[in-house]
């Protein structure tokens, strides 16, 4: 199969549409900057920076608080792509984590982390569903509308009116205030 093969850019066409179909429905943006947001914080008070024959450890006494907030975001950002009711409480929870990472993690991972895990709990409290496309009612093919049947008139029995016997309807005249007596 050449690059040019059709079969392959449909099947390529088929999976980005379903991607974005997917993508489309939750709150895909913001778990993904909860996610990379947990990655520095995690990760910088455990790196060694080299310069030269020189290594500048950079671990900090809170190492193990930035790996579970880390972590913690990692799921956060993952849990919104999966389970997208749960918007509002990943979102603060991911605030809240990222306010706690500057103290504890080296300013929030330099402050890379930090805005990563603000921005994206801020999409994912501010995200909601798109609207459902309306169902358009299926018309009729007909160019002969002539021969098209009427509806019966409808019966006047009484029962087109509302059946409200609570006294507060405006056709019965009242208003909703009750005389005492």
């Amino acid at each position: 199969m050449s690059a040019e093969t059709p079969a392959a850019r449909g099947q390529f066409t088929y999976w980005r549409l379903r991607f974005r179909a997917w993508r489309g429905g939750r709150p895909f943006w913001a778990g993904l900057f909860i996610l990379l947001g947990g990655f520095p914080i995690a990760y910088f008070p455990y790196a060694n920076l080299q310069i030269g024959h020189l290594t500048l450890a950079m671990a900090t006494t809170a190492g193990a608080g930035s790996l579970i907030i880390g972590v913690l975001l990692g799921v956060l950002g993952i849990s919104l792509w999966y389970q997208k009711h749960v918007k509002v409480f990943a979102g603060t929870a991911a605030i809240l984590l990222a306010l706690v990472s500057i103290p504890v993690s080296n300013l929030g991972g330099f402050l890379i982390g930090f805005l990563f895990a603000m921005i994206g709990g801020g999409m994912a409290v501010a995200w909601v569903p798109g609207e459902e496309a309306a169902a358009v009612p299926a018309g009729t093919d007909r160019t002969d509308k002539e021969d098209v049947p009427q509806a019966a008139d409808p019966v006047d029995d009484g029962a087109s009116e509302p059946n409200d016997l609570s006294g507060t309807s405006p056709t019965n005249g009242a208003n909703g205030r009750h005389s005492a007596g």
